[in-house]
């Protein structure tokens, strides 16, 4: 039984990676018209779909909302009772079945017709119902479900998954939609934070700092006392990490107390503006290999950024 789990993981791997790649050579011109059909409306995309179609259809909700696409998911069986009044008719309609048959679906499309919706699906049958009644049709089609009995959605979940991915990312790319512009639907996440929030929000503002000819017991003093790891010498003339004191006491052990603050600090630190971003901080400290910048505003140090503050 050694490596009788691996194995089968890796045949599912290569049978979904299979679909996936059969993929591109089922685009048609469908995808463009889609994607541009997306682009023109004034309107909302809402996804539709039932069971695993349905689940995958919130991921693919979720990942346009996040990326610049209004839209929202509604349950096929909901829509019936009453949810189909937040459809307008400007609205874009994605359904999703693998059969391309889903009778909880399939019941929706006079209503559409009516409604004057654009309709694209994606379904793993060009010439099923939902397929040929569509505006549009995106082909989901697998050779084989990762499933030994071919019965549990998998490999076309993963198929309508990754043709959901695709549709998100020609719809960023065309809308040239940046980090920032995702940062502004993510505020509460990593990278929202950072490309949101200003340095001077984030800085520790009491800065431990020694003249430069303070001797070092003045020196070790400031940096405990601040409680940062480190301390500024003058107005950011120099700056002294615990690190440069180790790093002094294994080279002269006898001599570094009898030393001053301007024998030991590193000269020339980075600083950074105040009103800087948290991610233009970040990216100076990878830049330069450090874990600390000096925060300045007309030519004063009023605050220091360290790595541990963009977490």
């Amino acid at each position: 039984m050694t490596n009788q789990y691996q194995n089968i993981a890796k045949r599912v791997f290569n049978i979904e990676a299979e679909a996936i790649a059969n993929l591109s050579q089922q685009l048609t011109d469908d995808f463009d018209q889609a994607v541009a059909a997306i682009l023109k409306t004034q309107g909302r995309v809402v996804i539709c779909g039932m069971g695993k179609s349905g689940l995958i259809g919130k991921k693919i909700m979720a990942t346009l909302a996040s990326t610049g696409t209004p839209c929202f998911f509604m349950h096929p069986g909901e829509a019936f009772h009453g949810d189909l009044g937040m459809v307008a008719p400007n609205d874009i309609f994605l359904a999703l079945s693998n059969s391309g048959e889903t009778e909880e679906v399939i019941r929706l499309l006079p209503f559409l017709k009516d409604n004057g919706n654009t309709l694209i699906s994606m379904t793993g049958r060009p010439q099923s119902t939902l397929a040929t009644n569509s505006d549009y049709h995106l082909n989901i089609d697998v050779p084989q479900e990762a499933c030994p009995h071919q019965l549990a959605p998998t490999s076309s979940t993963t198929a309508t998954l990754v043709m959901g991915d695709a549709l998100a990312v020609a719809l960023m790319e065309a809308r040239d939609f940046q980090p920032h512009h995702f940062a502004r639907f993510h505020p509460g996440g990593s990278l929202g934070r950072k490309l949101l929030t200003r340095v001077k929000h984030e800085m520790s503002a009491q800065v431990p700092t020694v003249d430069p000819q303070a001797p070092m017991s003045e020196v070790i003093h400031a940096i405990s006392q601040g409680r940062l790891g480190l301390c500024v010498v003058g107005n950011g003339v120099g700056i002294i990490t615990d690190g440069d004191l180790r790093r002094h006491m294994e080279q002269d052990p006898a001599g570094l107390m009898q030393k001053t603050a301007q024998d030991i600090m590193s000269r020339q630190p980075k600083f950074i503006s105040a009103e800087a971003r948290l991610s233009e901080a970040e990216e100076v400290m990878n830049q330069h290999k450090i874990t600390a910048l000096l925060v300045r505003e007309k030519e004063q140090v009023v605050g220091i950024i360290q790595i541990y503050d963009l977490k």
